[in-house]
């Protein structure tokens, strides 16, 4: 008996359940391989090898392909270059398996507050302080003291206009301890504003001069002057009035005798001004001026006049220039109570151009 046998039918691997990853000719001698499920350049699997074919011996035209492959690649490089460091560092993170690094450079310059900071009064302190000054200016009459904000690196101050009216001879010491002379450029008695020059001085930190149109009620705000003589002193509170209608004296008149020379007020005994029909700290003479000012209840005491009033971004919303210190048992002037007053910083941008060319001096 013969046995019968079936004949052996050759195998063929199951075909994969998906198709296959074909790869994209975008011209001759350039192939890309479009991405895998992960993410990565990965070729396609293995197809089933149902005939075996002859490698294609490396003859001239291989190499031509490999050539223009690489020319492809100098050419990409080449327009990346042209284009500039963003697709320069496009290129980097494809071509480089660790990531790229981009060195961001900005320059600072006046009173920006750094972004780990902004928003914290330490913040705003750091930042603005180097812009603020002590005045020292001395007349017949005696010494005073207050505050002033630079607003130019070779020595422009402002400050508010009884600070140094009547004075003959003006001192101003800056954050770091180093003392100049100055000299009147122009004041506007009708706006209690001066501007005042430093001899000899560059490389100052200027302040930066906000917009005080946008400041509301409730926002957070620092002052920085000199109280009492205690250069750089900070206190913080918040805005709590706008336009407030704050009447000063003049330093036309002296506080209403009607001799007509400037008078310089006692810092110690606080600015005369009035509100709502009354008047605190003193007499504030016949001769008298109003402006709209913006109340703060940070703590503000004689000597704080023409310091600066900051938000905390560290831009100058106000000049510190008036505020309420009721009169203790001894009749000496008791501290601040929470009611101070700023002229509002666009009043003074208004009426820059004026005072540098003399203002009403």
């Amino acid at each position: 008996m013969t046995d019968h046998t079936q004949p052996q039918q050759p195998y063929y691997p199951p075909r994969p359940p998906y198709e296959p990853t074909r790869p994209i000719t975008t011209e001759p001698g350039t192939t890309v391989w479009p991405s895998g499920s992960g993410g990565g350049s990965t070729p396609p699997p293995a197809e089933p090898a149902y005939a075996t074919a002859a490698p294609a011996p490396a003859g001239p035209v291989s190499r031509r392909r490999a050539k223009r492959g690489v020319g492809l690649m100098a050419a990409v490089a080449i327009a990346a270059a042209a284009i500039g460091g963003g697709t320069a560092t496009l290129v980097q993170q494809l071509t480089s398996d660790s990531p790229a690094t981009t060195a961001a450079s900005s320059v600072v310059s006046g009173t920006n507050v750094s972004a780990s900071s902004t928003g914290t009064v330490a913040g705003v302190a750091e930042a603005v302080s180097p812009s603020i000054v002590e005045i020292s200016a001395s007349s017949t009459s005696g010494k005073s003291t207050g505050s002033g904000v630079i607003i130019t690196g070779d020595g422009e101050i402002v400050t508010n206009n009884h600070v140094i009216s009547g004075a003959s001879e003006i001192t101003v010491r800056t954050s770091d301890g180093k003392t100049y002379r100055a000299e009147v450029v122009g004041k506007d008695p009708d706006k209690d504003l001066a501007l005042i020059k430093l001899k000899d001085a560059s490389g100052l930190k200027a302040a930066t001069l906000g917009d005080s149109s946008k400041v509301r009620v409730g926002d957070e705000v620092v002052a920085i002057g000199s109280p009492e003589g205690l250069t750089g002193t900070v206190t913080s509170g918040i805005v709590s009035a706008l336009d407030r209608d704050v009447t000063v004296a003049k330093d036309t008149e002296d506080s209403g005798s009607g001799q007509g020379q400037d008078q310089q007020w006692d810092p110690r005994q606080g600015w005369p001004f009035e509100f709502g029909g009354q008047q605190f700290n003193g007499d504030t003479g016949s001769s008298k001026t109003t402006y709209k000012a913006l109340q703060t209840d940070a703590s503000l005491n004689p000597g704080n006049s023409g310091g600066a009033l900051i938000d905390m971004n560290g831009e100058i919303i106000g000049i510190n220039s008036a505020m309420y210190s009721p009169s203790s048992s001894s009749g000496s002037t008791a501290g601040s109570v929470g009611l101070g007053f700023a002229i509002p910083v666009n009043t003074l941008k208004a009426d820059l151009e004026a005072l540098r060319s003399g203002g009403q001096s």
